[in-house]
């Protein structure tokens, strides 16, 4: 198993410790306070000087290798990633890491569409052409042409260089720099050895889906979480990177998955990159509204009074007066209620707590075992 670092846990390790003080990219991800440095919920992996260290929530004590599976389990339900047993048991050893596996499998889904066809579409080209072709441009024609051999045309071309490919492209050639094994990656850049390489932002993207690409959209969103989710670094001329999730972010999104699989009246927070928790709560289902904490739960006095304040204010500003704060099980369960306000303004608030912890086997049946624990928090409180 490599090196594990758990959520809220002292960086002992005194080199790992200098270089996330002196590197600024990661400093949202911990805490420095009297020279004591703590992860925070940020979970995925880091490298620095030739080691992977692994940040891993704590769900099940004193086992690293089952709080490694639960943790890689949730990105596949949230993420719709197929991976096969091997391939999540060669995440603990020192050969790969969760972001080689994660990047081989989407080359090898990217590779796979490719060979059942590359997708083209009509572009239109402007270009200086001895023999007419398309639309003839009299305007541009007699500001480029002073030797009259050329005819400056505006054509449609079905071709393989569209914002897509060149979309791929870009993450193709980004994610060679931290893949160990290159094969499969480079295989795809070539397949687009027509396409022109593009920078992007890949929080501001123009790619529209359609019935004859639409084939390649979970490549894409794949494609997307990984850029998303990687941090590359740079240290003394030595390449380095994290690949973190946000827990808060995670936690929500795989309870609110289950819950929607489940109930089809559910509403799910939407957003992108950036989350506002002032203005949604995070799920709404039937006459319920659930707002996901990601946070230790020992006591009911453990509840921020902010906390409590947003229920009241979500339950009025809705209409609807049952809420719930739903924690991730810390040391004990938790099934309680609360009241917020008085009179006609009250909103009655349940306290719950999920058991994110599994001791059998396989991704299936974990899901299917979460399933039925979300189940019974939810029978008996929606009507």
């Amino acid at each position: 198993m490599q090196n594990i670092i758990y959520e809220y846990s002292e960086i002992e390790n005194k080199e790992l410790k200098s270089h996330i003080v002196n590197t600024t990219k990661l400093h949202k991800y911990f805490k420095l306070d009297w020279n004591i440095l703590k992860s925070q919920q940020y979970c995925g992996i880091l490298n620095f000087g030739d080691e992977d260290f692994y940040l891993l929530p704590k769900i099940i004590k004193k086992d690293d290798e089952i709080n490694l599976d639960i943790f890689i389990y949730m990105l596949m339900y949230v993420y719709d990633i197929k991976l096969e047993n091997e391939n999540i048991a060669s995440c603990k050893n020192e050969k790969h890491n969760i972001l080689e596996v994660f990047i081989q499998l989407f080359a090898r889904g990217l590779f796979k569409e490719f060979q059942a066809g590359i997708y083209k579409e009509y572009v239109t080209e402007k270009e200086n052409l001895t023999t007419l072709r398309g639309k003839y441009l009299i305007n541009e024609n007699l500001k480029y042409n002073f030797v009259k051999n050329k005819i400056y045309c505006e054509y449609d071309e079905f071709s393989m260089d569209n914002r897509l490919n060149q979309f791929f492209l870009y993450a193709i050639k980004s994610l060679l720099s931290f893949a160990k094994n290159k094969k499969l990656l480079k295989q795809c850049e070539l397949v687009l050895d027509e396409v022109q390489v593009k920078q992007f932002d890949i929080n501001r993207l123009d790619i529209n889906f359609n019935r004859l690409n639409n084939r390649f959209k979970a490549n894409f969103e794949f494609a997307l979480l990984l850029l998303r989710q990687l941090i590359p670094l740079f240290e003394k001329d030595k390449k380095s990177f994290a690949f973190l999730f946000d827990m808060n972010i995670l936690f929500e999104r795989f309870v609110g998955k289950m819950i929607k699989a489940r109930e089809l009246n559910t509403q799910l927070q939407s957003y992108d990159v950036y989350k506002d928790l002032t203005l949604k709560p995070d799920i709404i289902v039937g006459n319920l509204i659930i707002d996901t904490k990601y946070k230790k739960l020992n006591a009911l006095r453990d509840i921020k009074r902010d906390d409590k304040f947003q229920m009241y204010v979500y339950g009025n500003n809705y209409k609807i007066k049952n809420t719930m704060l739903l924690y991730p099980k810390h040391l004990k369960n938790f099934d309680n209620d609360l009241v917020l306000g008085v009179n006609e303004n009250g909103i009655n608030m349940k306290i719950k707590s999920l058991d994110l912890g599994f001791d059998g086997c396989g991704y299936g049946e974990y899901i299917k075992e979460i399933k039925l624990r979300v189940k019974d928090i939810l029978d008996g409180i929606l009507f």
